[in-house]
């Protein structure tokens, strides 16, 4: 039997409900669980909470509440935005750039748009994982309705400069969507700033609980979407169906308490992820993938050469890490972000993504680092 601890490293795919948020939520369930589009008190009590939450969740983005929409979590929300945009504003142009980093949520819904007659331009990346701003220049033409690139990547953390990315969009007469999901909570985001049109981010990254998610659409840029879902008048129509009341609640909850906690957490994470890439450094044939490059506090992503990647996670079975995103984990293909880096799919096969947290504390980062540098001595000696 195994008696060893066990480290969840793996904050990307998914965090732990924190203890606040889940009693933020219990009313929501027992004594004030009406419907939100009742009228009479049970369903006005419920009613104020979501406008309660809606107001937390702009807060922790500084955009106005009347901009956030709930859905049932990111990928509802890209879908929404995408089909609803592209609907509304195909009579301008068909035409669409995204990057080949991007996060399943939006590539597949990339597909489903292409099927329909739009064009898809893919920008490449470098070894970083960085778009050339150039490249995306050039590929805006007059028939260029929207660019679509994520802020963060989920799994290398590598940030897009999108405030120079916002400039040149805008410049060209296009509009810019953004998947925020993984810096949302991590690093300050500002959606007045950042000047993004559409935005999508999710609960259950930011310790709330899973099934909630939001879409942004800037009011001042006059960003207009069609309906793409049907049923009720729920949300202003964009996404209509009975509210999750106690979920939405609980993701206002997790957006304050991630307003209140973020400037020392990335103080306090980033110690922790330099000190574990510090240690995995030491180890022979290591890359860290996009290390020279901005990249979100909390995480890191190792490529180990000539081990099989099969082996190091069965191994690492004392560590929660990753292959990359949880959507396509259960695939035994190699990352497409990594193989958009040049890296071969051998390399890309044997890389972990590891993601801190709240509850990471210095012991799990020397436990994990000496469980990882064990494992990967092992394999070699069992080669050779």
């Amino acid at each position: 039997m195994n008696t060893k601890k066990k480290i969840y490293l793996d904050y990307n795919a998914t965090t732990p409900v924190a203890k606040l948020v889940v009693a933020a939520m219990l009313p929501f369930f027992t004594e004030k669980f009406g419907n939100a589009s009742s009228d009479h008190l049970f369903g006005w009590d419920a009613a104020e909470g979501v406008e309660f939450a809606r107001e937390q969740v702009s807060n922790l983005v500084n955009c106005k509440s009347t901009e956030i929409t709930f859905t049932s979590g990111a990928t509802e929300a890209s879908n929404l935005g995408l089909f609803g945009f592209c609907k509304k504003n195909s009579s301008k142009g068909k035409h669409i750039i995204s990057c080949k980093t991007e996060h399943k949520a939006i590539l597949d819904t990339m597909k489903a748009l292409q099927n329909q007659g739009f064009q898809i331009t893919y920008l490449d990346v470098d070894v970083e994982g960085n778009i050339d701003l150039e490249e995306l220049k050039n590929n805006i033409t007059a028939e260029t309705i929207l660019v679509c690139l994520m802020l963060a990547n989920n799994e290398t953390g590598l940030i897009h400069p999108m405030q120079e990315i916002e400039k040149i969009v805008h410049a060209n007469g296009a509009k810019l969507m953004s998947d925020i999901t993984q810096a949302v909570g991590k690093i300050p985001v500002d959606l007045k700033e950042l000047n993004l049109d559409m935005a999508i981010f999710s609960s259950h990254k930011i310790y709330g609980p899973k099934g909630v998610g939001a879409l942004y659409i800037n009011k001042k840029n006059k960003v207009e979407i069609d309906q793409t879902v049907f049923g009720g008048g729920q949300e202003k129509g964009m996404r209509p169906g009975t509210l999750n009341v106690p979920g939405i609640v609980g993701f206002g909850k997790a957006a304050e308490i991630a307003a209140a906690e973020m400037n020392e957490e990335v103080i306090r994470i980033s110690k922790l992820r330099n000190k574990l890439e510090e240690v995995l450094e030491e180890i022979e044939e290591v890359i860290i993938n996009s290390k020279n490059s901005d990249r979100l506090p909390n995480t890191t992503n190792v490529s180990f050469e000539n081990i099989d990647g099969n082996n190091l996670l069965r191994k690492l079975n004392n560590l929660a890490v990753s292959r990359g995103s949880a959507c396509t984990s259960n695939l035994i293909n190699p990352s497409h972000v990594l193989k958009a880096m040049g890296l071969s799919d051998e390399l890309a096969l044997s890389s972990i993504r590891i993601s801190l947290g709240r509850n990471t504390a210095l012991a799990d980062i020397e436990f994990a680092a000496e469980e990882i540098k064990n494992t990967i001595d092992h394999l070699k000696n069992a080669v050779v």
